[in-house]
């Protein structure tokens, strides 16, 4: 296989939960970008065709459904509908999430429930409906998004913490279990990205803007287009002798200890 030729997702069908904007939208992009067909989440109508509207915008025409990650027959129809209508799912990104910033002592426990639910419990279940389909067809990518808190805590994200955390060990776990398949599972863990929701903390002089900067031997934030050539490296054939690894794209801050005061 040609260089060009491993990092070809030309003939894939790609799932991105979650997708119809932000980081989602880029990494899907991305994998239309180089070749694959994207199907795409989300929860309703409005945020559905949002989305389809920004993937015309860009030149992609991506397929979208309406799904809730958590509810598994849902899922369970969402893969076969994509079956029926692209072909089975070859790369699985699962980016759907939430994150609720409360002090833990001051959480209620269904908040705390609705964030594992929906970014750990639904990876799972997105992945138990289309590996089926991945071993039929001979193999697959599973591409988990992870965070930096997979590996560190912080205040107030007590549940985001634990669920991404989880994650990671679901990434490890599919990977072992189905590793002699030919599926590939592996974690891409964002640092600190420019995106419409980050813009008021990127505010020069705000005090979370200037705590990033400090932390990050990069010395600047990261943006959607850093994600991408790893996530298209993930889905690949490039990749195909890396599982259970998490690729964290945060400019060093798990790295760094930071600047001296």
């Amino acid at each position: 296989m040609s260089y060009p030729d491993a990092f070809s997702l030309k003939g894939k069908v790609a799932l991105v939960t979650g997708a119809s904007y932000g980081i989602g939208f880029a990494l899907a992009s991305a994998l239309a970008e180089a070749g694959a067909t994207i199907a795409f989440n989300d929860v309703n109508e409005e945020f559905l065709a949002k989305g389809i509207e920004a993937y015309k915008a860009a030149g992609i025409d991506a397929k979208g459904y309406i799904c809730d990650v958590t509810d598994e027959p849902g899922v369970q129809k969402l893969v076969a509908d994509i079956e029926k209508d692209l072909g089975p799912v070859d790369i699985l990104v699962n980016n759907a999430g939430i994150i609720r910033r409360t002090p833990m002592h001051e959480m209620d426990v269904k908040d705390f429930r609705q964030v594992i639910d929906i970014d750990l419990t639904a990876p799972f279940i997105v992945a138990k409906a289309v590996i089926p389909g991945m071993i039929k067809k001979g193999g697959g990518k599973i591409i988990n998004i992870c965070s930096m808190m997979s590996e560190l805590g912080r205040e107030t994200v007590s549940a985001y913490a634990a669920a991404k955390g989880g994650l990671k060990m679901l990434t490890r776990n599919i990977a072992s279990e189905y590793g002699s398949l030919n599926i590939q599972c592996n974690g891409l863990g964002p640092g600190y990205i420019e995106t419409p929701q980050t813009a008021p903390l990127r505010e020069p002089g705000h005090p979370f803007n200037s705590f990033i900067l400090a932390k990050t031997p990069a010395n600047r934030w990261g943006t959607t287009q850093d994600l991408k050539g790893p996530a298209v490296f993930l889905a690949s054939p490039a990749s195909d002798f890396v599982n259970g690894h998490v690729l964290y794209v945060d400019g060093g801050i798990l790295a760094y200890i930071g600047k001296q005061p």
